[in-house]
């Protein structure tokens, strides 16, 4: 048995057939074939059942695989920890972070990482909803800090950070804040609902709780988001950190919306399954996985 023949039954299971196995592997399917039936006669009993098109796992095949993927885990795993003993401090560390999140959980890790560090440039950039995905899967990010969606579970790794609420709110001066209780979407539609634009292009859009049919004034940040709400100029959500202040104060009053409570979303450090960790990158990871859960 070899890891050749492993990596080639998880590309297989992971594409459907054994052609895309061999796209995916960079290799002829005559040879992915070989492997597979190779496999086969040491293990003494069939990983596919091939009566259709396209190879499903057998029952003893689907026990077998199960082992595989820890094993394929234990094996990216020990990759890993290879790259970072052989390699040198990196030059830079290129951090991507959701907006909605507050730097405060990170800042005493990329302290101590920078102390630790000192000839490594740590770059650190905020972007709107799916900017920082964006980023991590051009390979412009070695690390992003943001939520799961659109995110590709099997090719990441994640560790908890925190969670954030996005409420929706406006001025007290706002016609939909005069009285109590819940603002029917009908009603909604008829004001103005100030939205932060993405910076992740249209292949990684997050766009949520948009009101259809209702006037739209669309911005850049959440601070230029804020002073719009504020001034009485429309209705909108914001992350429930960036106007602690002003809900304090009476500045902004939450909003009851038909279909549109409070959002909470869990926020995770992301990286690349593919992409070696350094010395610097994995003493970062270290410490996300060290945070209080």
């Amino acid at each position: 048995m070899t890891l050749d023949q492993l990596v080639a039954l998880d590309a297989i299971v992971a594409s459907g057939t054994f052609r895309g196995a061999a796209d995916r592997l960079n290799k002829a399917q005559s040879a992915v074939s070989h492997q597979i039936k190779k496999l086969e006669d040491e293990l003494g009993f069939d990983l596919f059942l091939r009566d259709s098109y396209r190879p499903s796992l057998s029952p003893e095949g689907e026990v077998f695989f199960r082992e595989v993927t820890r094993v394929l885990e234990q094996v990216h795993g020990l990759k890993t920890v290879a790259a970072g003993l052989r390699s040198e401090q990196e030059p830079m560390i290129s951090i991507a972070m959701t907006a909605t999140m507050p730097l405060d959980p990170i800042l005493s890790i990329l302290g101590d990482v920078g102390r630790a560090f000192p000839g490594t440039h740590v770059k650190l950039v905020t972007e709107m909803m799916g900017g920082p995905l964006a980023r991590l899967m051009k390979g412009e990010a070695d690390l992003i800090i943001a939520g799961l969606d659109g995110v590709p579970i099997d090719e990441v790794e994640t560790l908890p950070v925190g969670t954030i609420t996005i409420r929706p709110v406006a001025s007290p001066g706002f016609p939909a804040a005069y009285r109590p209780g819940v603002r029917s979407r009908r009603e909604m539609q008829g004001y103005t609902q100030v939205i932060v634009s993405g910076t992740g292009g249209k292949d990684y859009d997050q766009s949520r709780d948009l009101l259809s049919g209702g006037q739209r004034w669309t911005v850049s940040d959440f601070e230029a988001k804020k002073s719009i709400i504020k001034a009485g100029l429309g209705w909108g959500g914001i992350p429930e950190h960036l106007m602690a202040e002003e809900l304090a104060s009476g500045e902004l009053v939450p909003l009851a919306v038909e279909g549109y409570p409070p959002r909470r979303t869990e926020i995770f450090a992301i990286r690349r399954r593919d992409r070696p960790m350094g010395k610097v990158m994995s003493s970062i990871w270290e410490r996300f996985s060290e945070m209080p859960r």
